[in-house]
């Protein structure tokens, strides 16, 4: 029986069954989102159905990356955030260019039409932020060259994504909005100037102020985040650039790894649901139709990734062994593929076909790059005890 709308039931299945799941996950030695994605397929509406509507659930995982965001901005100080991003941009806008490339040949390659194979471009173009920074070990994250590289590359993809989805939501060639693009243009360097002066003379004081009071600090940071990423999507960017910047304008303060700190656990309960819903929401009964430009899209970026970022990166003076590191767990496809993807369907530009392959591929993609991660490269999940960081 369905279980729409009893909002408890669906809740006590996903939970109850991600932690069988996750156990079962640990003693076999898998990456815990592999079978938090495997548990949505078994339980969505095209499978057994136990969860007949993830809708509401889909739109709360959002919430997951949201925090993701608000706690990687805590961790980057503005001035390396700014060196970062300098020395990234060229290597980001022309990795992208060279991944839409590629999607856009397959997808025409297979007899998409042009609307669809655009979007394929799209979708190709981003690599995984989830997937890259749960497996980077959090003192490669927080003080390393290479976490800072990584971040300034996902975060300067963020960006294009955002134009790309804003392109999406502008309408079609024949009725093109250019307001939303350009209050978004004018709307990110206001949005980063006003978060930096409120935090610096109010949001600071606040929270001096009543410092030994941890519940408040707690809420004031959740409502930190979810505020400016609110405030971000009204001015037409999106709600993980929001966060960002709400976390980045905290990171200077000496309250900043607390609020990490606590916000860690909160981050981890979406995520669960991110991955559940990922799972719930592919259509299993068009695979074997979509089987072949699947696999094709999937293996062609698997391979086309890594070389192309280790190309770029080795141009830009990289030792061989830090390029390689940083190529292989830039190898996915992202999740903002998948938000491009779902607001295209929305707006009918794509099929379901279409749509079912860029999902499949992108798990696809989790899957194997994940694998190769962990096997080869130093994570917290790793088989090996030589590769193990924390």
């Amino acid at each position: 029986m369905a279980m729409e709308g009893h909002l408890f039931d669906t809740f006590f299945l996903i939970f109850c069954g991600a932690a069988i799941a996750a156990t079962l996950a640990l003693y076999t030695r898998q990456p815990l989102f592999l079978a938090y994605i495997g548990l949505g397929v078994i339980l969505g509406p095209h499978a057994i159905g136990l969860i007949g509507d993830v809708k509401v659930v889909s739109e709360m995982s959002h919430i997951g990356i949201i925090f993701l965001l608000f706690l990687l901005g805590l961790d980057m100080q503005p001035k390396a955030l700014a060196s970062v991003l300098k020395k990234a941009t060229h290597i980001a806008i022309l990795s992208c260019a060279a991944f839409a490339l590629i999607g856009f040949g397959i997808a025409i390659a297979f007899g998409f039409n042009f609307t669809e194979a655009l979007v394929f471009a799209m979708a190709a173009m981003f690599s995984s932020t989830i997937i890259g920074i749960k497996l980077l070990p959090t003192t490669v994250l927080h003080h390393r060259h290479t976490g800072d590289m990584m971040v300034g590359l996902l975060l300067l993809q963020d960006f294009i994504a955002i134009f790309c989805l804003l392109i999406l939501l502008c309408g079609s060639a024949q009725d093109f909005e250019f307001k939303p693009l350009i209050m978004a243009l004018l709307a990110l360097p206001a949005l980063a100037a006003a978060a930096f002066y409120f935090v610096k003379y109010v949001l600071l004081k606040l929270i001096e102020k009543h410092d030994r009071i941890h519940e408040f600090i707690f809420l004031v940071a959740i409502g930190w985040c979810l505020g400016l990423a609110a405030i971000a999507e009204y001015c037409y960017l999106s709600a993980e650039i929001g966060a960002f910047i709400a976390g980045i304008s905290l990171a200077t303060s000496p309250i900043s790894q607390y609020i990490a700190l606590n916000l860690k656990p909160l981050r981890d309960f979406f995520l669960i649901l991110f991955f559940f819903a990922l799972g719930a929401q592919l259509n299993i009964a068009l695979l074997p139709d979509v089987a072949a430009v699947t696999l094709c899209l999937a293996f062609a970026l698997l391979i086309a990734k890594p070389l192309v970022f280790y190309a770029l990166l080795r141009h830009h003076s990289e030792r061989k062994s830090l390029a390689w590191d940083i190529s292989f767990r830039l190898g996915q496809i992202s999740e903002f593929s998948l938000l491009i993807t779902l607001l295209a369907s929305q707006q009918g530009m794509i099929s379901e076909r279409a749509s079912v392959v860029i999902q499949s591929a992108a798990i696809i993609t989790f899957i194997v790059s994940s694998y190769i991660v962990i096997l080869n490269f130093p994570n917290p999940i790793a088989v090996k005890e030589s590769l193990r960081r924390d």
